[in-house]
């Protein structure tokens, strides 16, 4: 996707969620820095070892019909669109990681959550690359390593 389009969407998400009221992704934004852009941030590989110890969640963002051709069957399978509404579905004591095929809805749902105060990630390389990752013996090694179950 392009950097435009992705541009173009972040803009559009924030004219739906910020409201007058609600300073928290003013707050988030103006606070940015080289240490928020590098914890916003996390690869499959460092993922997957958080998701063995139970430390955090997948969230897959993907839409409704995406995520019931293919998907990680241990990921929370929230849509982008339902985000808000399903909020109190995230588990408050984990890292939550926001992920669909590549990375722009993830880091729209990362930029919503961390406007929601919650310390989100995205996946860098997408739920593509975390297969990549998930393959063979890796995926049996995850599978029975997993204590998030």
């Amino acid at each position: 996707m392009s950097r435009f389009i992705l541009i173009a969407l972040f803009f559009l998400f924030l004219s739906t969620v910020v409201r007058a009221d609600d300073k928290a992704l003013e707050t988030y934004i103006a606070n940015f820095d080289y240490d928020s852009r590098l914890e916003m941030k996390i690869g499959s590989e460092q993922l997957i070892d958080l998701l063995e110890d139970g430390k955090a969640v997948l969230v897959d963002i993907r839409f409704k019909e995406e995520q019931q051709v293919w998907g990680p069957s241990f990921a929370l399978k929230i849509p982008l669109n339902e985000l808000p509404a399903r909020f109190a579905e995230l588990p408050q004591d984990k890292i939550i990681v926001t992920a669909c095929p590549h990375k722009d809805r993830a880091i729209i749902a990362m930029t919503y959550l961390r406007s929601r105060g919650i310390a989100a990630r995205y996946l860098t390389d997408g739920l593509i690359g975390l297969a990549e990752n998930l393959r063979g013996d890796d995926a049996l090694y995850f599978l029975l390593n997993k204590s998030g179950d």
